[in-house]
């Protein structure tokens, strides 16, 4: 059976987002200000499907979210797939390099491939890309543009001490332009 592509939009504090599914998973979210969101000409509209997603996506926004629960089913490699599922590892509020994501896939040469991976993520926030810094902690390339990525990393770190009653966690860091960073394990 093949399916089609559907799509509907999300509205939140820092812009829209395109929400993208095959009719049976999330295939992508992409914010308005990503450099390659798709064309939508041959797709079809079902906001319906997405209630659920936008939902999610409405509580995220809100600091009532922490983690999400949406069927995904991104389309890539092997090795980049491998990578997405180490950045659904990093929790809310924390962030780690790409260094300790290729060490975590033990090919810890890999960096540079992993930053590859990362960019091509086609579910961000979701499959959360923007929780990847700079070995120095800085806030390097993020398809949504650097100034979302502080945005989304700093509203995490907000969620993520509101959630530990005030208190952030050992592990989860506070965010600067030079955040502590997790060591993925």
């Amino acid at each position: 059976m093949a399916f089609v592509t559907t799509f509907s939009r999300c509205h939140s504090p820092v812009g829209s987002w395109l929400l993208v599914s095959d009719g049976q998973a999330l295939t992508g979210v992409y914010p308005e200000s990503h450099r390659a969101v798709p064309a939508t000409d041959d797709w079809r509209r079902d906001d319906a499907w997405f209630a659920g997603v936008r939902d999610q996506l409405i509580a995220y926004f809100a600091g009532r979210l922490t983690k999400f629960s949406v069927p995904l089913a991104a389309e890539g490699t092997k090795f980049q797939k491998r990578v997405w599922a180490a950045l659904s590892e990093i929790p809310l509020g924390a962030t780690a390099t790409y260094g300790n994501i290729a060490s975590h896939l033990g090919a810890p040469t890999s960096s540079r491939a992993v930053g590859a991976a990362n960019g091509k993520n086609p579910i961000s926030l979701i499959v959360p890309c923007h929780r990847v810094v700079g070995a120095d902690g800085s806030l390097t390339g993020y398809a949504g543009g650097v100034e979302l990525k502080q945005w989304l990393l700093e509203h995490e770190a907000t969620t993520a001490r509101r959630s530990c009653g005030g208190v952030t966690p050992i592990g989860l860091a506070a965010v600067t332009r030079h955040a502590t960073q997790l060591v993925l394990g």
